[in-house]
């Protein structure tokens, strides 16, 4: 569907916003709102806390699933607002994060208050849903306000100071209906993708689990496995340690690499996901010289296997490219050739009984890791070697379809949420008039 222009548009005098309808205003955001601060109670003083007063920090606006503000990780007492000088800021108000990461937003649906991460927007003559929209499209422009050495920080005044343009008020109540009709079209369609991505993981772990702890041959004979939930496995395979089948593990903890604009490719544990190693999430490089320090422990080869130990535990990919450098929470394991194929230790990492030797391992109160003397000790189904390659092979072909449809609905969630930034853009910058898309709200003047 296309959406007409307005009849006439001028110069905003701000860059990110281009030209602009002639008749909306543009100005600072403090001439339409007042900002309000935020505080943290001390920590120490029982008395403060666990109160019915909604606490927001950053964290919670980065796990919102829409834009209203209806609970908080953690809630204080009147008494612990009245104690740090944090305020109380009506329904209504925009809270946005000012601090590590700029730009998260939500709307208080109830009267609430926020740390010193964040800011609320009390409204004077805005309307909340359509302030909400633009600034959802300005996290870059935000950020390149921020300052600070350790994390940026969005100051009040540069954020009082950043302009925007402003609608009449029943335009923007317009603007906002349609933006919440249309997003929501898209919002499904993108929630419909992820429903057949969460298929699709569950059918790929399921094959995989089948072949790596029932093998292939339905026929062969079977015997207890001394794990109540596995159940049996076939009788000629052996339910051995780590140790006995992985000749090295090394873990490359330690003190944070320095890194260089270009050199050897530093693999984070972020970048480890749905089994290989996605070099383009966030890239990072270390010199040659610290490589050779770093490797000294053991330096990757083709075929070998990592295994992040921490934020996330359990993911696993296979080195295909052997000058990398492993970085900190992954353990690289070698394997003892005449009993193990890294590949089929790489299904076993994949398989729920894989997930379950390392989970039930693992420990921490607040990120659930596993140490490598508990890793060594967790279990594998070790079949014979030539039994192992056939069960690979078999996974391949049998979740190649699985993944090509994997790939395909995560293309279509990309441009579904391009597509929808895109029309909140043109929306809240004028690009297209959308007032006579909308119906059942006050009349609106044309331009």
């Amino acid at each position: 569907m296309s959406f007409p222009a307005y009849d006439q548009y001028k110069e905003s005098g701000v860059a990110w916003l281009g030209d602009v309808p002639g008749h909306w205003e543009v100005s600072a955001l403090k001439r339409h709102l007042n900002i309000v601060g935020g505080s943290t109670p001390k920590s120490d003083v029982d008395a403060y806390w666990e109160g019915d007063v909604l606490w927001i920090t950053p964290a919670d606006l980065s796990r919102l699933s829409d834009f209203y503000i209806t609970e908080a990780l953690r809630c204080i007492t009147e008494a612990g607002v009245a104690s740090c000088g944090t305020t109380m800021v009506p329904a209504g108000s925009v809270v946005l994060s000012t601090r590590a990461p700029i730009g998260s937003l939500g709307i208080a649906a109830v009267e609430l208050c926020t740390n010193q991460g964040c800011k609320a927007l009390v409204p004077l003559d805005v309307g909340s849903k359509f302030l909400a929209y633009v600034l959802s499209i300005c996290s870059t422009e935000l950020n390149v306000r921020g300052r600070g050495s350790t994390f940026l920080e969005l100051s009040g005044d540069e954020l009082g100071a950043f302009q925007i343009a402003f609608p009449p008020l029943a335009e923007q109540t317009a603007i906002a209906a349609f933006l919440d009709r249309e997003t929501a079209k898209i919002d499904a369609l993108v929630a419909e993708q992820e429903r057949l991505i969460a298929l699709l993981k569950e059918k790929r772990q399921a094959v995989i689990s089948h072949a790596v702890t029932k093998g292939l041959n339905p026929d062969a004979p079977m015997k207890d496995s001394g794990i109540e939930w596995l159940g049996q496995i076939p009788a000629h395979w052996e339910l051995l340690p780590l140790t006995r089948v992985v000749a090295k593990f090394v873990d490359y903890r330690g003190a944070t690499p320095n890194k260089v604009d270009d050199g050897v490719p530093l693999i984070t544990a972020t970048q480890i996901k749905h089994g290989r190693i996605d070099h383009s999430l966030d890239p990072v490089f270390i010199s040659e010289e610290e490589y050779a320090t770093r490797m000294t422990r053991g330096f990757p080869e083709l075929g070998d296997l990592l295994l992040t130990t921490e934020a996330p535990l359990g993911e696993c990919a296979l080195i295909e490219d052997e000058r990398v450098a492993p970085g900190q929470r992954i353990i690289l394991m070698k394997m003892k050739p005449a009993l193990m194929s890294s590949r089929y230790l790489h299904a076993h990492f994949r398989s729920q009984f894989g997930q379950a030797e390392l989970w039930t391992r693992a420990s921490g109160s607040t990120a659930s890791g596993i140490r490598a003397d508990r890793l060594r000790a967790s279990n594998v189904l070790v079949p014979p070697l030539d039994e192992q390659g056939a069960i690979v092979d078999h996974i391949r072909e049998v979740t190649s379809s699985y993944d090509q449809l994997f790939l395909e609905a995560q293309s279509a969630i990309t441009l579904l949420q391009e597509r929808r930034a895109a029309l909140i853009s043109a929306a809240v910058t004028g690009k297209i008039d959308v007032r006579g898309a909308v119906v059942d709200l006050p009349e609106l003047e044309s331009a």
